[in-house]
C-alpha cells in the first residue's frame, strides 16, 4: 500500500498506539522505575506518546517519543 497522507499517516498513529499498549513491557525493562501514566497526541502532525515515570528514588520524569515516519522509497 502506497501511503498517500503522510500528517499523521494511518502507520503513525497504529505504531504510536502499539507502544502505548506495550507500556508495561516496556516497565518491565526499565529496573526500579514505574510508569505512571502514558499521554498521547494521536492526532498531531507526528503523533507524539509522553511518558510520564518515576525512577528508583521516586523522582518525576518524562519521556517524549515522536513518530515519524518517511516518505516512502520504492
Amino acid at each position: 500500500m502506497k501511503t498517500k497522507v503522510y500528517n499523521p499517516s494511518e502507520l503513525e498513529v497504529q505504531f504510536a498506539k502499539a507502544l502505548e499498549n506495550v507500556a508495561s513491557v516496556l516497565e518491565s525493562n526499565l529496573p526500579g522505575s514505574r510508569i505512571i501514566e502514558v499521554e498521547n497526541s494521536l492526532e498531531a502532525d507526528n503523533p507524539i506518546l509522553k511518558f510520564k515515570i518515576n525512577d528508583t528514588d521516586g523522582d518525576p520524569h518524562e519521556i517524549v517519543v515522536k513518530v515519524i515516519q518517511t516518505p516512502d522509497k520504492f
